[in-house]
């Protein structure tokens, strides 16, 4: 462990809230989190820990939400996101002690391991403290073979009958999860992401070429941009054939790809492949997202499976239209009025949305106001910070009355049966 865990000097004061996470890196829950554990909730009266694991190879760290909110963190490298027995082990002793001296009455979980191990560690508390889950999204579907899937849904069930109340970030999540029977429908409740969006929200609805320049993109075509791990799931093959499709039809179009990960050099040569390299950048991981958003024209998802796509919330804010598959909860984010939505594995239907984006200029501007106009509403994170406070006292007021109740009728004191 590589700081102190603060002890409960003040029982009373503030509602002490343990997080955990897998792991800080690039993405939604990572900013998700990184809000929910500083300075937004202490001034609703929580005390909130941050505990994170390891990052998987490749992976680059996203701790400067957390670190800008004030977030107290505490870093377990056990804690990582392969099943590895020992380490697991490890994690889970570990994280029983940070528990118990740390003596939340919420225990809160993110992410597969994180919300196993960390809920888990909750039964060896007492007081057993009320402990919530949220998924981002899930690996229940389309990741691993039968055996290993089937492995993983057993434990999220088990996880789930020891959770006061399980989160999806959209209702295609909980509708995804109640399908797969993990917990019964009125376990769940939807709480949208929530995401400081105000450079996104500051730009102008036309792309800067002084920004496009910056990235070493040259200021010809229309650009649409991809922001996510470079992954199987993500469909990053289907997206490049569909670009060099509407190429062939006589878009000109560009494609940034913001991100990394193990099959970015065969992506690099299936774009040589399509004689499109040229058209194609791949920049790597960014962290000035809002400059990257400054330069484009529209974004683009391909993906096979997503939770909420944190990239297409910050396009929306951006005032970019989205073109993007029809899954998880992309209709959350993308309507009709701000974007384009196509099946999944359809390489001539996002070939198209590729063109009907890049030949109507005033039709990426009105997407792009009406899309302005619906993250800002919906995804704000003072939204996130108010729902989560409303359920943790809606939660801890329940279990106050069902402590009082108890004692009210304890049968062992004389009287009763």
């Amino acid at each position: 462990m590589s700081e102190s865990i603060p002890k409960n000097q003040s029982p009373g004061r503030q509602v002490r809230v343990l997080r955990v996470i897998a792991r800080l890196n690039m993405g939604g829950p990572a900013k998700h989190v990184g809000l929910l554990s500083g300075r937004r909730m202490s001034e609703l009266g929580y005390e909130t820990l941050l505990v994170h694991g390891s990052l998987a190879p490749g992976e680059e760290p996203l701790t400067e939400v957390a670190e800008a909110e004030g977030a107290e963190m505490l870093y377990l490298p056990s804690l990582a996101p392969p099943i590895r027995p020992y380490s697991d082990i490890r994690a889970l002793a570990q994280l029983i002690r940070v528990a118990r001296r740390f003596s939340p009455e919420v225990i809160h979980t993110h992410t597969a391991k994180g919300g196993f191990l960390g809920r888990a560690a909750a039964l060896a508390v007492k007081p057993r403290p009320t402990v919530i889950h949220t998924y981002h999204g899930h690996v229940l579907e389309g990741y691993f073979g039968s055996s290993k899937t089937a492995l993983y849904r057993g434990m999220e069930r088990a996880a789930a009958r020891v959770s006061d109340r399980l989160i999806g970030v959209s209702s295609a999540t909980v509708d995804d999860l109640v399908r797969l029977g993990i917990a019964p429908r009125d376990r769940f409740r939807v709480v949208p992401l929530g995401l400081d969006l105000e450079a996104f929200a500051a730009l102008k609805l036309v792309p800067d070429p002084a920004a496009r320049r910056e990235l070493g993109i040259e200021d010809d075509g229309i650009l649409f941009t991809y922001v996510g791990r470079i992954a199987p799931i993500k469909r990053l093959d289907l997206m490049l054939e569909s670009v060099a499709k509407a190429r062939v039809a006589g878009h000109s179009i560009r494609l940034a790809v913001v991100g990394d990960g193990a099959d970015r050099a065969g992506l690099e040569a299936q774009a040589r492949d399509l004689a499109i390299d040229s058209q194609v950048h791949f920049l790597g991981y960014r962290s000035d997202l809002a400059r990257i958003a400054a330069a484009s024209d529209a974004f683009a998802l391909s993906s096979d499976n997503e939770g909420t796509p944190v990239s297409l919330i910050e396009a929306a804010a951006s005032g970019r239209p989205v073109l993007a598959t029809d899954v998880g909860g992309v209709r959350d984010v993308v309507t009709e009025h701000s974007g384009i939505i196509v099946a999944p594995d359809d390489p001539a239907a996002l070939a198209e949305g590729f063109g009907v984006l890049a030949g109507d200029r005033e039709l990426r501007l009105e997407m792009g106001a009406k899309a302005r106009e619906h993250a800002l509403g919906r995804y704000s994170a003072a939204r996130l910070v108010g729902d989560i406070d409303s359920l943790y006292r809606e939660l801890l007021d329940t279990r106050a009355v069902s402590r009082s109740f108890r004692n009210d009728h304890d049968w062992t004191e004389g009287g009763g049966a």
